[in-house]
């Protein structure tokens, strides 16, 4: 038995998976859990096998099933363990973002209605964010320097998840952007939330044409290009 650690991009596991994002565990060509399985973000979701994944007993639960699945594999008994994870998953696990902005439906730190709606014309970023995370200080700081360049050609909205509301509206003071906490109902909204900076760039018409999970050493270099392309031809 050989552990693998492998970039998703350059998977071809992965690749054939349909996996898009983080965490996924395979055992041997067998997809034994998926990022829905975690839920990381998703308040109040009861639907993967390993959420909440805060509760040190499904972190026990996921110890002993994956070593059940290692179990099988060296047993040579992959299609007992194919079977026991739903037979074939191939495909199974493919984007789940949404194709387009969703009705976030949600009131800001500033006591005002935050929905598509007052979104619209503007090119949109939404960063999935938490006040424990130091990747994600960075890219609001980046994403309030762009914010206060584009003026009302850019909105950015920053959403809060497993974070304390009184250290969000703490960080709230800096970078010039929307501030929200998540609802579970908003998470969801967006597919699965597994990592966090979670970035999305959605157009004018409010179509997604980026996303992002983690902070990849490019992000900022990748998301700035395509949000330039964006706003080309507008007053900067």
């Amino acid at each position: 038995m050989v552990f693998v650690n492998e970039n998703f991009g350059e998977s071809k596991l992965a690749e054939r998976f349909g996996v898009t994002r983080y965490p996924a565990v395979f055992v041997g060509e067998v997809l034994v859990a998926r990022p829905r399985d975690f839920g990381f973000f998703a308040a109040g979701e009861t639907s993967g096998r390993y959420t909440p994944w805060r509760d040190p007993a499904n972190h026990e639960k996921f110890t002993r099933d994956l070593a059940r699945m290692i179990d099988l594999a060296l047993a040579g008994r992959m299609e007992d363990l194919r079977l026991e994870r739903g037979g074939d998953d191939e495909g199974a696990t493919g984007d789940t973002s949404p194709a387009t902005l969703p009705d976030l439906a949600l009131v800001d730190l500033a006591g005002a209605p935050l929905t598509r709606a007052d979104l619209a014309g503007r090119v949109v970023v939404v960063e999935f964010w938490a006040t424990w995370c130091p990747p994600c200080r960075s890219t609001l700081g980046w994403l309030g320097t762009l914010a206060a360049r584009h003026g009302d050609d850019l909105a950015v909205v920053a959403l809060a998840v497993e974070s304390d509301e009184a250290q969000v509206r703490s960080a709230a003071a800096g970078p010039p952007v929307r501030w929200a906490v998540a609802t579970p109902e908003a998470a969801l909204a967006f597919g699965d939330i597994v990592a966090v900076p979670t970035l999305f760039i959605f157009d004018r018409g409010g179509r997604q044409v980026f996303v992002s999970y983690g902070a990849p050493p490019d992000l900022h270099t990748r998301a700035g290009a395509v949000i330039d392309s964006l706003l080309e031809g507008t007053d900067r």
